[in-house]
């Protein structure tokens, strides 16, 4: 989570332990206050301000180490480069499962009032909408317009939809969690559980795919396991027994079965926890630095997804992991600062990875790095002098090329990752096909990119502060954004919200002034067609 050098901190800290005993009292005082201070700023609650010019000893510092404007997202001066994704069968398959079509004939302009008087008379096959089609039909209703359904006096750190969307459970610093009844479209308060043992905040949450429990993580030895049904409430401390020192489960994930539990920390380690045996089954040593993102591939729970702050993403295999070798099965190099959150498309083929080099990554597994991939990543985390925590973008962080030996399909850039561990996600598979990736934003706001072009495609803005989580419901069309400015923004589609700035008729009103004002009135008729109540559907 800390910086790129924070590895190298932990080894200092670790020798001036190993010092200790040698010093007098008076020592021991200086390195007691030495390590508070090193929690304190590790931990947030201390921020330490640069000074403008304390390069100003080095040679360029003038052009590299500028800074962005603060809370302004970065814009790229180069287009999104997609030769990597023409290459790969992402692109076909990501077309005839949106509804886009594969050939030339099929890409013709969506007409919603064709395709319904077609599906009406008999002309499509089943005489109901395939699953690509009614993608197709839902693409050009983003969510659009967003209510506050809740604010604490804190910052909120994590929120997310359970497998089915009917319940929504959000982690804030006040040390709380609280579990949402969502299964008519509101957001019903069911249960707050109170965490235990916190240290700063709770920085990770997770759902077991059955639905009965629930996982969280902080700055603590233990990860804990609570029960979300039943008449009576169960807490219990999943100790992952690491080595001595701090210690911090960034990440979580349970397996499908709802038995295991991934968790990446600050040791650099992978750990399994399982649930029925009450005991740790597996320890790796996976990374230099600390392990911000696991997940797991996909439903088989067999293969692992890891990233760190070394800018690598590794892909690891159960079936061949020993904890005295562990060696991955490939890695995925091409990020050039730390990893802040990884996302499987659930096929254990492609996996999108969020970075504090400001974009977000496209990954095929089957296309791992060479070794000279990895070296540039390595020397290109380890030339980082900024601190996302607490500093702005260097401008040089924007301009940076395509490092020599990156095997990823598709770089998406116009976010900004700041502050905190930023999360992003594949759009879900039911009502969109996974053919949007979305992210958090530092400046507030939550970013859609369309996963085939790059190109940004809303961006929702409406938080006073960094969106560190974002949830797209598994089935309605509505995205859930977590605020540090303590506030859970839940946004939705609104016809109103999407012409409210459009329907503007000529001066003298006989309609639209312009072509394109035409066309959008064109559009809004069409999409009035399609309103209907909450309950019924036009494309069942």
């Amino acid at each position: 989570m800390g910086s790129s050098n924070s590895r190298r901190r932990r080894m200092n800290r670790d020798s001036d332990r190993r010092d200790d005993g040698e010093e007098t009292d008076e020592g021991g005082s200086d390195t007691d206050l030495a390590t508070i201070l090193s929690y304190l700023i590790r931990s947030g609650q201390v921020q330490i301000l640069q000074s403008d010019n304390l390069h100003d000893e080095d040679d360029d510092d003038d052009d590299d180490d500028c800074m962005m404007p603060r809370n302004t997202c970065p814009v790229p001066n180069f287009p999104p480069d997609i030769s990597g994704l023409e290459k790969s069968e992402f692109k076909q398959a990501m077309l005839v499962q949106s509804g886009q079509g594969s050939h030339a004939g099929e890409k013709r302009k969506m007409c919603i009032p064709d395709m319904l008087h077609k599906r009406e008379t008999g002309m499509v096959k089943g005489q109901t909408f395939s699953h690509s089609q009614r993608c197709r039909l839902n693409s050009p209703f983003l969510p659009n317009t967003k209510t506050t359904v809740a604010s604490y006096h804190n910052k909120a750190f994590c929120g997310i939809y359970s497998q089915d969307g009917n319940v929504f459970l959000s982690a804030c610093q006040d040390q709380n969690i609280r579990v949402y009844d969502t299964t008519l479209g509101y957001f019903r308060q069911t249960n707050l559980i109170q965490a235990r043992d916190i240290g700063w905040s709770i920085l990770d949450i997770a759902f077991s795919p059955d639905g009965h429990h629930l996982i969280y993580s902080s700055w603590s030895d233990n990860v804990h396991l609570c029960n979300l049904q039943g008449d009576c409430e169960t807490h219990h401390a999943l100790n992952f027994c690491p080595n001595d020192g701090r210690f911090c489960v960034f990440s979580l994930a349970f397996s499908e079965n709802s038995t295991e539990i991934l968790g990446g920390a600050n040791d650099g380690c992978l750990y399994i926890y399982d649930t029925e045996r009450n005991d740790r089954i597996l320890k790796i040593d996976a990374h230099e630095d600390d392990v911000n993102a696991v997940a797991f591939a996909d439903e088989s729970s067999q293969i692992l997804f890891s990233g760190g702050d070394d800018g690598l993403c590794k892909v690891w295999d159960r079936r061949t992991l020993s904890e005295e070798q562990p060696v991955p099965v490939g890695i995925l190099a091409g990020h050039s600062d730390g990893i802040t959150y990884i996302d499987s498309k659930g096929d254990a083929r492609y996996l999108i990875s969020n970075s504090k080099d400001q974009c977000i990554k496209l990954w095929d597994v089957r296309a791992f790095s060479p070794s000279e991939g990895q070296e540039a990543t390595r020397r290109a985390v380890s030339s980082q002098r900024w601190d996302y925590r607490w500093q702005r973008v260097p401008r040089r962080v924007i301009r940076q090329k395509c490092l020599k030996g990156d095997t990823s399909l598709m770089t998406y850039r116009g976010h900004c990752v700041l502050h905190t561990l930023i999360r992003c996600h594949f759009s879900p598979a039911f009502s969109t096909a996974q053919r949007y990736i979305y992210s958090g934003c530092a400046n507030g706001t939550v970013v859609i990119y369309d996963t085939l072009t790059g190109k940004i495609l809303s961006k929702l803005e409406g938080h006073n502060h960094c969106v560190r989580d974002v949830s797209w419901h598994p089935y309605d069309n509505t995205i859930m954004s977590t605020s540090w400015d303590g506030t859970l923004g839940k946004w939705e589609y609104k016809t109103d919200a999407a012409f409210s700035d459009s329907d503007t008729d000529s001066d003298d009103g006989t309609g639209p002034r312009t072509k394109r004002d035409r066309r959008r009135r064109h559009n809004r008729d069409n999409q009035r067609l399609c309103r209907r109540p909450k309950r019924f559907s036009l494309l069942d």
